[in-house]
Order: structure tokens, then sequence, then C-alpha cells
């Protein structure tokens, strides 16, 4: 995995995390324009992940994309809005990093 990967993959999870905040603002107070401006940022979101995909493929961007997304949202769930999540879904996010840091491991040469 690159440096390059990474500001790509970094860039497209912050732009989710604030897709899905402003959807959590929406489920709250219901204004249309907030969907319409998550709706905008998730657009965002995807094209950013294209990028992750053109340099890593689909499993490798999706599976990276789906634990940073995870960690960063939990994160400002329990920051932002107070949530707590539970032992179980804390080992669950533990074990879903450790699954995919197999899965993004350098083999080395290729031969």
């Amino acid at each position: 995995m690159t440096a390059l990967t990474l500001l790509w993959l970094g860039a497209a999870t912050t732009v989710f995390v604030a897709a899905n905040a402003t959807l959590k603002i929406y489920a709250t107070k219901g204004q249309v324009p907030v969907l319409i401006g998550a709706l905008l940022l998730f657009c965002l979101g995807n094209w950013l992940m294209v990028q992750v995909m053109r340099l890593n493929g689909l499993g490798l961007a999706i599976a990276l994309s789906a634990i940073f997304q995870l960690v960063a949202i939990s994160v400002m769930a329990i920051f932002v809005f107070g949530e707590r999540p539970t032992a179980l879904q804390l080992a669950g996010m533990a074990l879903g990093c450790v699954a995919v840091a197999m899965i993004a491991w350098p083999t080395g040469a290729k031969g």
C-alpha cells in the first residue's frame, strides 16, 4: 500500500464520515437540504474510492474502506453523539482491523 493510496483512502474516509454525520442530523431534524448535502458528500466519497480502486483493485480497496470507515464513524459516534459501543462491538472492530491488516500485509517480491 502506497502513500498515495493512504491519502486517497483518508480523504474518502473523511468525506464518508462527514456524510454519515450529516445523515445523523437529517435523521433528527428531517430537513431535505441536509439530506441533499449528505447525498452529495456520498457521491464525492465514492469518486474518491474509485481512485483507491484504481491503485489497489476492488477487493483491497473495499476491505480497507470498510474498516477505516467503521473505526472513524465509531469514534465520531462516541465522541460527537455520545453513543457507547458494547465490549463485543469493540472486539469486533478490533478483529476487523486485524483482518484488514492481514489482507493488506505486504507479501514480498512476486515471482
